[in-house]
């Protein structure tokens, strides 16, 4: 053996290792100390460390690869929402839209207390009714009932979720959020935006959230499952940061967190940026610019097409509407920016886009900091030019590829047309532009899926088989930078994670084969042998 000393290693692995850093892309073995990466290359770097105690593993032709980072999820409303009691209807879990009515109208019947469903999407459970006040009153008549959408921009509720939740006609509208309300000025049993779509939502999901930590759990069980050791909470309550330091404290966390608190009223939070550690750390503050483009509220330039869809949906010929104006994201951005805090805005338009970096190049003209690293969220329809202008100013976007894969062929066929829906998701202009973009999946909206994420940029494929403006797929490598290390950017943690680089942490992804190696279709389908947290095996096993 190399040694048997205190400098041995804990565990040593070869195999065919992509390391993400430019220093060193490939190596052939990695060797594991007290939780970081002590030795990154070929054999001879490695044996010195191996002692009486080291577990050595070889994956043969597997690939070691940093553990993925998730730069965009909701872990906290994901573990709520996929867990019990919250009825699941995503279309991934129920495609057929009577299949959907029959599991709302038994669910009621199953939770006399009241029930929340989550996951109604007309746009892929094609034939859905339209959740009026009416319908909603029909199907629960005396039961509390919430349903949210699938994008989780709108909740439907019935007359009793009203009651429970305080919700009269005189209600006024919360900042950044909405209730629908008929042509009388009473509620029509829609809630639009974080801020009024929790309050709908908060009394009958209170149960589930006293129930965190094993919730929390299971959702760290099913990041793991797919290789993801980092993720980012975009929507962060601060209500629930005692629990969640004392569920980090106990050891429960299997995924490094990273918060982004909701902004407030106040323009004000009761932290400093970067507080934590490198388990659980809060590092920036998130606000809306607008909405989804499933629902109609995403800000764009352009109008819906005229289509049997968009008829449906009363969007024919509508254009979404921001949230804010630049000078209110101006306003609600300044306070926190000028306490060093990072920014993460969600502008899916590129009207909401525009007028989001309006607000910053004036905040930053007023302000100016280096390395601030603003964030642009989801971005589908932003242009090349956009792009180009956010590069400029510091501002850097992840996104939202899997839109392409669930919704491409809507996108073109039954919202936006072939010229506007193919070039959703224009990876490849955002890194001409010099942008160094990320991925997320943005969860519980698509399931978390790294590997979906790498396989969609690459080919832009939709679930039909269509490849959407093929001149903005990208490289393997570059898809893989997005799930890696520019994501770990994003969160500013690429100092501790998002390459294997020596004295990083051990966050490690073991694949049934290099991405690099295998055809672009095949990437989605490469098995997680074993996800590693800090050099402990969370996820499968190492043989």
């Amino acid at each position: 053996m190399g040694t048997n000393d205190e400098k041995a290693a804990d565990l040593v692995l070869f195999g065919d290792v992509v390391t993400m850093d430019d220093t060193r892309p490939r190596a052939q073995a990695v060797a594991v100390r007290d939780g970081r990466i002590a030795a990154v290359g070929n054999d001879a770097a490695v044996f010195p460390l191996i002692g009486p105690t080291t577990a050595t593993v070889d994956v043969h032709r597997a690939c070691i690869m940093p553990g993925f980072v998730e730069a965009h999820g909701h872990p906290l409303n994901s573990a709520v929402l996929l867990g019990e009691p919250v009825v699941d209807i995503r279309p991934v879990t129920i495609a057929d839209a009577d299949t959907v009515v029959d599991t709302v109208r038994r669910a009621v019947g199953e939770h006399p207390e009241g029930v929340v469903l989550n996951g109604w999407d007309p746009l892929l459970q094609k034939g859905l009714p339209v959740p009026t006040r009416e319908w909603l009153n029909s199907v629960a008549r005396e039961t509390s009932m919430v349903i949210l959408h699938n994008t989780g921009h709108v909740a439907y509720f019935n007359d009793v979720a009203a009651r429970d939740a305080g919700l009269t006609r005189e209600t006024p509208d919360p900042e950044g959020g909405s209730y629908g309300r008929d042509p009388s000025g009473e509620l029509d049993g829609s809630a639009f935006e974080a801020p009024a779509v929790m309050a709908v939502a908060a009394n009958v999901l209170a149960g589930a959230t006293a129930r965190l930590p094993e919730l929390l759990a299971a959702e760290c069980a099913r990041m793991n499952a797919v290789g993801i050791t980092t993720v980012s909470e975009m929507a962060f309550d601060p209500r629930f940061s005692a629990t969640l330091t004392a569920i980090a404290r106990s050891g429960a966390l299997t995924t490094r967190l990273r918060l982004y608190e909701m902004s407030n009223p106040q323009r004000a939070t009761a932290v400093s940026p970067g507080v934590g550690n490198d388990l659980l750390r809060q590092v920036g503050i998130k606000i809306w610019a607008d909405g989804s483009p499933w629902v109609g509220n995403a800000a764009t330039s352009f109008p819906y097409i005229d289509s049997e869809v968009t008829r449906a949906l009363g969007l024919a010929g509508t254009r979404g509407k921001a949230n804010y104006t630049a000078e209110e994201v101006h306003d609600i951005s300044s306070p926190y920016f000028e306490k060093g805090w990072q920014i993460s805005c969600h502008a899916n338009g590129d009207d909401a886009v525009t007028l989001v970096l309006d607000a910053w190049e004036r905040m930053l003209t007023e302000a100016p900091r280096e390395d601030h690293r603003l964030r642009l969220e989801h971005v589908g329809a932003m242009r090349p030019e956009q792009f180009r202008r956010a590069t400029e100013l510091g501002v850097t976007c992840s996104m939202f590829v899997d839109h392409l894969y669930y919704w491409g062929d809507v996108l073109v066929d039954d919202l936006f047309g072939a010229e506007r829906g193919s070039r959703w998701a224009a990876a490849a202009s955002a890194i001409a532009a010099g942008q160094r973009i990320s991925f997320h999946n943005d969860g519980p909206v698509t399931p978390t899926n790294p590997l979906r994420n790498i396989t969609d940029a690459v080919t832009r494929r939709t679930r039909s088989g269509r490849v959407l403006a093929p001149e903005e797929r990208i490289p393997v490598l570059e898809a893989l930078r997005a799930e890696t290390i520019n994501s770990a950017w994003h969160l500013r943690s690429e100092d501790a994670i998002g390459s294997i680089t020596l004295g990083k942490h051990a966050d490690l992804v073991v694949l049934s084969a290099n991405p690099l190696r295998v055809d672009p279709d095949d990437i989605a389908g490469l098995e997680v042998l074993a996800t590693i947290l800090e050099g402990r095996t969370v996820f499968g096993k190492l043989e």
